[in-house]
């Protein structure tokens, strides 16, 4: 093999008349500036070389290319649509009339602009472990080289929409039933190998097609107005989903060129608006939260090879199958016979409804539950290399579990908290080591949700700290760390968001128009509904512990207490805010509203409208959201952003709340809480740091970059 062109990021030799570009841009060959450029240089070259018969397109390290450098996206916005470098369609052009067969060798992923490049090429030929498909929706974007015309050129209309629009991958099986590829490898085999000979016993004996010019899958007109249904169903208000579906229903109607033209005025469209910045911005944030300050690569940390785990309730248990799940043996110790053969039993059933929606198989199931061993003693607890405690949310019980586990723990083992409020420090003062005291809150149901809020007592050592951030990572979380205050960032917030909607109902809006209002926003339930999904009495107890914090003569929502003084304590007892059936499913009980008139006589009632109920209850998020970022208890806005999004159902394409307020505008949304403490109180008091950026026109993302330099 002779090579014929050597650049940084795009390699060109030849093999005895078959020529190979290999795309070297690690980690995972994005087509970031200069890859598109060496690309189009070495067809170049190609083209005009006569001994030069066929070319291989490939990713070195066993990868393809997964997309695009998503970070360009941001700087072509800025940048009005211009680029600094060549853009991808042209490329594409390039490769397409190149005169000569381009294969595409596919390993790894190819995604996004990595599938619109293979797409161009002439033929593709894939590994059986490759993945291939069109995820920007998922950006809240839609393809923009091409995706969505080559595409149902090569699988039909229909799956190009369903493609397009969902953006979920394909296997590459999957991928050869659809047309997208053309052979598949057998395991194992040598993909450049594969590649080189199907250049030359097939490409080279077949007339060169381009993928643009095959229109006979374009015949068949699918039904639309269902894929339409289908994507709102399942990408609720995400506008990308629907620009997708135009795109390729463009396809069965437009010119190839006319298809394009319309393809890149819809992604322009989808690339200035608030949903994509907001989606990109939880891209990069879920990366961002990992950084912790102090913590590096020489920064110790222990290896989690046993776990244990004190209560096998809701909470418990599931944070039994998270280690189940990541392949860690854990113990797991209950009180009485009963709870923990009840524990066990909700952990059997969850696997088994597993298996039988086909996640995955009986044999799993067996491994995972063999992993778990459930105890009624501390036996074995001396040779855990973490103990989580997950009992219920008092501190007097967790410092008197801690004083035990202080007792029997092994030297160095990490001593850590579900607890979802309370004072880490203070239950650290049970121990004598509170350099190994840390809280990891997980949130319900454990075993699917993907936050881990990881919270740092005074004295929590860096290890301890790396050492769960890196462990909630194995677990397949996203763990971002916390200071020690009161709810930490996620229930501290909460409170705010949740009185307010308790007010509204108070104040005369019906429980059923808040909840609409937060879900029709975007949020996965409402206020009310979370409420009642969680249990009521969760809260309230939580409220009567901290009663003495409470500033006198400052207003508190009164009805949810009065619910569980009643035993409504949600869905676990069949009647909270609604009322539900033997399927959990919930209905409107108006004796609650009226319930709720008696009670509060004092407060006037009138007619509120949705602007209102979303603007209160997001706005009551914002402020102390920027309390707790100004107080430090959060390491910067997007931290915030990545715990509302991964915990508590807030819209990924609103950006998290922080996020939301910097698109609204900190002058917005400062003078409309203005207006709420004019009629509300000072529960309204804006932040400090929110009334600075806004008087600067600022953001808090801005703010969080000085911060942390």
């Amino acid at each position: 093999m002779s090579t014929l062109s050597t650049q940084d990021l795009v390699v060109l030799t030849q093999n005895d008349g078959i020529a190979v570009i290999t795309i070297q841009n690690p980690p995972v060959n994005a087509l970031s500036p200069g890859v598109p450029e060496g690309i189009a240089n070495a067809i170049a070259r190609i083209r005009d070389d006569a001994s030069v018969r066929a070319a291989i397109l490939i990713g070195a390290n066993n990868r393809f290319i997964a997309g695009a450098d998503i970070r360009e996206f941001g700087k072509i916005a800025a940048a009005g649509g211009k680029r600094d470098s060549i853009g991808l369609n042209e490329v594409l052009h390039t490769i397409e009339n190149c005169g000569k067969p381009v294969i595409a060798a596919i390993d790894g992923h190819a995604l996004g602009g990595g599938l619109e490049t293979a797409m161009a090429c002439h033929y593709r030929i894939a590994a059986s472990t490759a993945h291939v498909g069109q995820p920007e929706c998922k950006l809240g974007l839609i393809p923009g080289a091409g995706g969505t015309q080559r595409l149902p050129r090569l699988t039909g209309l229909a799956k190009a929409a369903e493609l397009c629009a969902f953006g979920d991958p394909v296997n590459a099986a999957t991928a050869f039933e659809l047309g997208i590829v053309d052979r598949v490898l057998a395991p194992g085999e040598d993909l450049l190998a594969g590649a080189i000979a199907f250049a030359r016993e097939t490409a080279l004996a077949l007339p060169l097609v381009r993928t643009r010019d095959k229109d006979a899958k374009l015949a068949e007109k699918p039904d639309f107005t269902a894929l339409r249904e289908a994507a709102a169903k399942r990408s609720r208000n995400l506008n990308a989903a629907q620009r997708a579906i135009d795109a390729v229903e463009a396809a069965g109607v437009m010119p190839f060129d006319e298809g394009l033209a319309y393809e890149q005025k819809l992604f322009m469209d989808c690339l200035y608006s608030d949903q994509s910045k907001a989606l990109i911005h939880i891209f990069f944030g879920e990366r961002e939260v990992a950084k912790v300050p102090g913590i590096d690569k020489t920064t110790p940390s222990f290896t989690i090879q046993n776990a244990a785990v004190i209560g096998a309730g809701t909470m418990g248990g599931g944070i039994a199958m998270c280690f189940a799940n990541a392949g860690i043996p854990v113990r797991v110790k209950e009180a009485s016979e009963q709870a923990l053969e009840r524990g066990m039993a909700a952990i059997r059933k969850n696997y088994a409804n597993s298996v039988s929606k086909g996640r995955f198989s009986q044999e799993t199931m067996d491994k995972r539950l063999a992993l778990i061993t459930p105890q009624l003693g501390y036996d074995g607890f001396d040779q855990a290399d973490i103990v989580i405690e997950a009992v219920f949310e008092g501190m007097e019980l967790k410092k008197e579990v801690f004083r035990e586990l202080d007792a029997i723990a092994k030297p160095g083992a990490i001593l850590a908290s579900n607890t979802s409020t309370l004072s880490i420090d203070e239950i650290a003062s049970a121990t004598s080591r509170p350099e190994s005291v840390i809280g990891t809150h997980f949130f319900s149901p454990a075993n699917v949700m993907k936050l881990l809020e990881v919270v740092r007592g005074a004295s929590t050592s860096l290890a301890a700290i790396n050492t769960c951030m890196q462990l909630g990572k194995k677990l397949g979380k996203v763990s971002v760390l916390a200071g020690n205050c009161f709810g930490f960032i996620g229930n501290r917030m909460f409170g705010p968001y949740r009185r307010e909607a308790q007010f509204l109902v108070e104040e005369g809006a019906s429980v059923a128009a808040v909840d609409r209002a937060l879900y029709d926003f975007g949020m996965a339930m409402g206020p009310l509904a979370t409420g009642d999904l969680a249990g009521l009495d969760v809260g309230w107890r939580i409220r009567k512990e901290i009663a003495h914090l409470q500033k006198p003569g400052v207003r508190q929502p009164i009805a949810e207490d009065k619910l569980c003084e009643m035993g409504r304590f949600g869905q676990k007892t069949g009647a909270g805010w609604y009322v539900y059936d033997a399927q959990r499913k919930a209905s409107v009980d108006p004796q609650v509203e009226a319930w709720v008139r008696e009670w509060t006589t004092e407060v006037p009632k009138r007619e509120i409208g949705e602007e209102e109920i979303v603007d209160r209850c997001l706005y009551a998020l914002v402020n102390e959201g920027a309390r707790i970022l100004e107080e430090g208890f959060a390491l910067r806005s997007v931290d915030i952003d990545i715990v509302y999004v991964n915990g508590y159902g807030f819209p990924a394409y609103r950006g998290g709340p922080m996020e939301y307020a910097d698109l609204v505008g900190l002058d917005k949304v400062y003078a409309r809480i203005k207006e709420f403490e004019g009629q509300h109180g000072e529960l309204w008091t804006p932040a400090p740091l929110l009334v600075k950026l806004a008087e600067e026109g600022s953001t808090f993302g801005a703010y969080s970059k000085r911060a942390s330099r």
